[in-house]
């Protein structure tokens, strides 16, 4: 009984919590019910603490409906992400986003807004994205002038809130990239962050028609190339293994042709970005043996070397989210190690990279360099 009392107590906290986000997220129990696949009476159990909340993949699915670090609710002492989290700035850049009448006076010159653009395009492949956050709001605002370089600065805004978590802002950004693109060609660009947006979102289907839709309308390789691969993930997120297969094969074909440079619309696409998709594809599929064979297949490529340091260890979060799946604690925790190492941002900023690492380091108690890095985070106990 003094058992039964002590968990109670320890637990409550965590429904306490789960109440306060809820209506910092203007959810009503019902709201938050519903996406949980709950019925309201098991919300209002759990916020009273009368139900225990003792399995994490539970209160993970909380977390992501919530949109909060897990660690938020697991541990009542913790405060709310801040800049720690890589989350400080978000708002800076929602309030660029909200600024429909910006007032006239002076602009850049469209080649000085065109190095900015080019810059930050350098930042987000270096993972850097404090930085970004910071330099985005000026950056949307002088792009206004320039019309030409809205959807590539749009885009970017979009590619980094979905690396951050915030996938309804990043639809919302990526949206404004492809009515503001003016031709087919820049609308197919960014397109490509259309569909990460809403893959971000959980609308597989609606990622790949607009995927696909926007394959024809543009002769440029690595933008066909990407869309072809971001169709083909969707795919599978939705169960639709033999179209993922199919898209996969047509990426494939394309990237055979020769490598695409990075060009203006920086798709950096290539043969072992097919070969990173092929590996998602069978994670969104539940094959988890077939995404880590693919997985250390594709790091030994001589493309995995010259992949943006952002692309590399985003991969490797996905990795180690593969190999826990898969049961192999040891090589989930290295893989988080591993891209701390390459872009550490990957994991001290991503929720998704985090979550992970909240659950792995609990349970791998002997691995010394994955404690280390959950204490830098700020996961330890």
């Amino acid at each position: 009984m003094t058992g039964q009392r002590l968990r109670d107590t320890d637990e409550a906290p965590i429904g306490r919590r789960v109440a306060r986000w809820r209506a910092r997220r203007r959810m009503t129990q019902q709201m938050l019910a519903d996406r949980l696949g709950k019925s309201k009476s098991w919300v209002d159990k759990v916020e009273r603490g009368v139900r225990a909340l003792d399995r994490y993949s539970v209160i993970q699915e909380i977390a992501e409906v919530l949109r909060v670090d897990p660690a938020v609710l697991l541990d009542p002492r913790r405060p709310a992400p801040t800049a720690a989290s890589g989350l400080d700035g978000v708002e800076a850049v929602r309030a660029a986003l909200a600024r429909y009448h910006r007032p006239a006076g002076p602009t850049a010159p469209p080649d000085t807004v065109q190095r900015h653009v080019a810059h930050a395009w350098l930042t987000y492949q270096h993972a850097h994205y404090a930085q970004l956050l910071r330099a985005l709001p000026a950056l949307l605002d002088a792009a206004h002038g320039t019309p030409a370089l809205l959807p590539p600065a749009y885009r970017l805004t979009a590619s980094v809130l979905v690396k951050l978590g915030e996938a309804d802002l990043a639809w919302l950004a990526a949206d404004r990239a492809v009515a503001a693109a003016g031709d087919p060609a820049r609308a197919a660009a960014a397109t490509i962050a259309v569909a990460e947006a809403l893959r971000a979102l959980g609308r597989d289907h609606l990622a790949r028609t607009a995927a696909l839709a926007a394959v024809d309308t543009t002769t440029d390789h690595g933008v066909r190339g990407t869309l072809l691969v971001q169709a083909a993930v969707a795919a599978a997120g939705g169960g639709d293994r033999r179209h993922a297969d199919d898209l996969l094969g047509h990426a494939a074909a394309l990237a055979d042709r020769g490598t695409a440079d990075d060009g203006p619309h920086h798709t950096e696409f290539n043969p072992t970005v097919v070969l990173l998709a092929r590996f998602l594809a069978a994670l969104a599929l539940g094959e988890h043996a077939e995404a880590v064979h693919r997985h250390e297949h594709a790091v030994r490529t001589d493309g995995w070397r010259r992949l943006p340091a952002e692309h590399r260890a985003a991969h490797l979060v996905d990795a180690a989210r593969a190999y826990l799946q898969a049961g192999d604690l040891t090589a989930a925790g290295q893989a988080l190690v591993d891209a701390d190492r390459i872009a550490p941002a990957e994991v001290r900023c991503r929720p998704v990279a985090r979550t992970l690492l909240a659950e792995i380091a609990p349970r791998d108690p002997a691995a010394a360099d994955v404690a280390r890095l959950a204490a830098l985070v700020g996961l330890a106990r």
